[in-house]
């Protein structure tokens, strides 16, 4: 099982090391500027994430899919993954990691059109979508859909599953005292309670969890960054300035180097936001929206949040401290995420507790409507229950084992789908071009889509 575990944990390293890296950001800036930056509306991808589409056609709300892919996409790496890459990369990754959810946001724009576009309605009226649907009806290439498929649903059971409970049952038990078992037995009933009812009660409930712990923890940092109010703008400066000097930079971040900085920033805002990675698709394509632009922005929405608010609060937050309290460990990106936000009396350990708990069990029921429509793609619609229990199953056994092996084969399953993935919209940027110009430059954004290419599959 340790030769497993290495292969694996080697394999993981080079496959989020430079190749993802180039991949994933080059693929940012070729849809950013072919796409003529659609981060200029950004503001107008907001407004439409809290407007209903009345008559559109769709499972849930644009604001439900956008709360469940966020549910997925907000998790332990926005605290715990942002203090990492500031213990690897230096201050200077947080200015990485932001700027790559700035240009992030036209790839999951990208993602979230294809999505709508080639998505297919079933018998019984449901709408289904995501990369293996466009891989298979836009590129016209059914294996490379499957083996998506097949990545997501591995994928599912670890980062989106056994991982995050068993973050959350660690951390209950290191500060409550808990029993693992018990935290285990209580995911797994609220898990059942949401999951089992399908899409629009996994929407549901994220619609309202969502917004609760994202604004609690924003504004939590907001308090925290006013405690340290005389420290925020050396902060801000110190993380420019070692964005792009090898310079020593406060706290003992002397060896940091701005490859280093460049390295670990921009690897942790591609990881965090997903953008690319073919996840948050998958339920956009179930959004009631009159045509694949206006989902496109509302997705687009998502990195907005994810990175370029919660990652870089958090990541000012964190380096504030540091320069607060040089007593800091900074070689630990747990225990420097813990130190940090334990410095503050009162409301530092409660807020990173209630974050790290409500990110990661957001993040499970967001994943869980991933694997289900992946098995669905698979297997076909009857397999849906089994996949429900054996997934609640996952998040109680997630709580009480010991997951070093598991984290190492999510991180390869979440690599592997991001190649197929990032193909197509390569491939397809032709079409989401066409339909950007047809719906957005020529300001149609209101007029409702064609439904002529819309399949209907058992």
């Amino acid at each position: 099982m340790e030769a497993i575990n290495d292969f694996f944990a080697t394999v993981s390293s080079f496959l989020w090391g430079w190749p993802m890296i180039i991949m994933l950001l080059g693929t940012h800036l070729f849809l950013t500027i072919r796409l003529r930056f659609p981060q200029r509306k950004i503001f107008t991808a907001i407004r439409l994430s809290v407007s209903r589409d009345k008559g559109a056609s769709g499972d849930v709300s644009q604001f439900g899919a956008l709360a469940t892919a966020l549910a997925a996409t907000i998790g332990t790496g926005n605290i715990i993954g942002v203090a990492t890459a500031i213990a690897l990369g230096g201050p200077g990754a947080v200015l990485w990691c932001w700027l790559t959810g700035v240009f992030g946001i036209s790839t999951k724009y990208a993602e979230g059109l294809v999505a709508v576009k080639y998505r297919v309605k079933t018998k019984d009226g449901r709408m289904l979508g995501g990369p293996m649907y466009a891989l298979e009806r836009g590129v016209h290439c059914k294996w490379l859909a499957v083996c998506f498929a097949l990545f997501a649903t591995i994928a599912s059971f670890g980062i989106g599953n056994t991982v995050q409970a068993n973050a959350i049952s660690t951390m209950v038990g290191q500060v409550f005292g808990v029993p693992l078992w018990v935290t285990g037995l209580v995911l797994a009933i609220l898990g059942a309670a949401v999951i089992l009812g399908g899409v629009k009660s996994i929407a549901k409930v994220c619609s309202m969890l969502v917004p609760f712990m994202a604004i609690f923890y924003v504004l939590g940092c907001i308090y925290i960054l006013c405690v340290n109010h005389a420290y925020v703008w050396p902060a801000i400066k110190t993380i420019v300035e070692a964005a792009f000097t090898p310079r020593a930079a406060g706290g003992g971040f002397a060896g940091t180097t701005v490859m280093m900085a460049c390295r670990y920033g921009i690897a942790r805002g591609l990881f965090s936001n997903e953008s690319g990675l073919g996840s948050a698709p998958i339920v956009a394509a179930a959004a009631k929206t009159r045509n694949p632009v206006r989902q496109a922005l509302v997705s687009s929405t998502g990195t907005f949040w994810d990175t370029v608010i919660i990652c870089a609060l958090t990541g000012i937050v964190i380096v504030s401290s540091i320069i607060a309290y040089p007593d800091i460990d900074i070689h630990d990106g747990a225990a420097l995420t813990k130190a940090a936000f334990g410095k503050i009396p009162y409301v530092g350990t409660p807020l990173l507790t209630f974050g790290l708990i409500t990110f990661a069990f957001s993040t499970i029921l967001g994943w869980s409507y991933y694997g289900e429509r992946c098995v669905e793609y698979l297997k076909g619609h009857r397999w849906m229950l089994v996949y429900r229990v054996v997934f609640i199953i996952g998040i109680f056994v997630g709580s009480i084992v010991s997951l070093g092996l598991v984290w190492n084969i999510a991180d390869c399953m979440n690599a592997f789908m991001a190649i197929p993935n990032l193909l197509s919209l390569i491939l397809l940027s032709g079409i989401i071009v066409h339909e950007t110009r047809k719906y957005l430059w020529r300001g149609r954004l209101d007029r409702d889509m064609d439904d002529e290419e819309l399949a209907e599959v058992e």
